[in-house]
């Protein structure tokens, strides 16, 4: 079953992915729309997980009902894993264009679209092959493992167990690595890929609430994640580089809230699903943007874009973080457009 509320959100999400990634200058952001440096939670902190959450609810809604014939369901894992590989493969195909756009001493095999398609991988078979209650124990062993592991290795930069295992498998593969101490990270590595993993069940327990129309328990859920996430906040931080236990609840927490919103404001109560054309070509405008930016940069083009297009007449009556600010939301407009165009010919492109 389709809902657009889902639709919605996962299309608000997408469109703030594009918002944060794409300002006019990267020296003139406001704060809510950068990541925290380290420890801590902003507004753009809040966009990834929301996007892992509302791929685990797309998966309860879509796969978890054809799954209660049990000789269905090699043939859905097929597909799940298939179209995970897509997504895997695109990831790397972007992270190809980067290299040679960018100029980029190394190839980075971790990004964003590497690890969603690993979470749908893992999280489509949890749905296919496990109950709801131990779903719920996936969960909690994934926290628990998680937590413990930082407990023991810490979580300051650099040192602790995620970027040391990612070092030492990847290095100089990674996001950030410093050749004269050997020390790197990568904040969509391996080993906090279980918290994001951990992020997807969640979202595949609150699509099962939201198909059996368990509104209140998306409420209470929300609640009670928030205020573990911020308990668990005094111990151990909340951390989207390492996206630790505290993270996955305190971003779920307001993913929970967002999803009970977003139904019944939408699906109950009629309002338009602001945001929907985005959603129903998530990875496509996603990919596309990433593309678009890239080629820009690599044609010389993204600089005076901004500069004579936004900069040169907004900054000087608004200041530079406004102009930069309205350069990003220019982009997302026209992305807009773009999935816009797509829907009005009905063209859905799923990976």
């Amino acid at each position: 079953m389709r809902y657009a509320s889902v639709d919605a959100l996962r299309g608000c999400t997408v469109a703030a992915m594009l918002l944060v990634n794409t300002p006019g200058d990267w020296s003139h952001v406001y704060a809510p729309l950068l990541h925290a440096e380290w420890d801590g939670c902003t507004f753009a902190d809040l966009v990834f997980p929301f996007f892992l959450f509302v791929v685990g609810v797309s998966l309860a809604l879509g796969i978890a009902p054809r799954a209660a014939e049990r000789d269905r369901r090699p043939a859905l894992l097929r597909g799940v894993l298939v179209r995970a590989a897509r997504i895997v493969a695109l990831g790397l195909a972007l992270h190809a264009l980067a290299w040679w756009a960018l100029d980029l001493p190394h190839f980075r095999p971790w990004g964003v679209l590497q690890r969603i398609g690993l979470c749908f991988a893992l999280a489509g078979a949890a749905v296919l092959w496990l109950s709801p209650r131990a779903q719920w124990m996936l969960l909690a062993g994934l926290l628990a493992a998680y937590a413990a592991v930082l407990t023991i290795g810490g979580t300051a930069p650099w040192t602790n167990p995620a970027s040391r295992l990612d070092t030492a498998l990847f290095a100089p593969w990674l996001y950030r690595y410093d050749l004269a101490t050997g020390l790197g990270h990568d904040p969509e590595g391996l080993l906090s890929t279980v918290g994001a993993l951990a992020t997807t069940v969640l979202g595949l327990r609150a699509g099962d609430w939201l198909r059996s129309g368990r509104v209140r328990r998306l409420w209470i859920a929300g609640a009670c994640a928030l205020l573990a996430g911020a308990a668990l906040g005094a111990w151990q931080p909340v951390n989207k580089n390492l996206w630790t236990p505290a993270y996955v609840l305190w971003t779920g927490g307001w993913a929970l809230w967002a999803l009970a919103a977003a139904h019944v404001l939408v699906d109950r109560r009629g309002w338009p699903p602001l945001g929907r054309r985005f959603g129903i070509n998530a990875i496509v405008a996603y990919a596309g943007s990433i593309a678009s930016v890239l080629l820009l940069v690599a044609a010389g083009a993204w600089g005076p874009l901004y500069a004579h297009g936004i900069a040169r007449w907004l900054a000087p009556l608004a200041g530079p973080k406004a102009a930069s600010l309205a350069f990003a939301l220019a982009f997302v407009g026209a992305w807009w457009c773009v999935v816009w165009w797509m829907d009005r010919r009905g063209w859905v492109v799923k990976i």
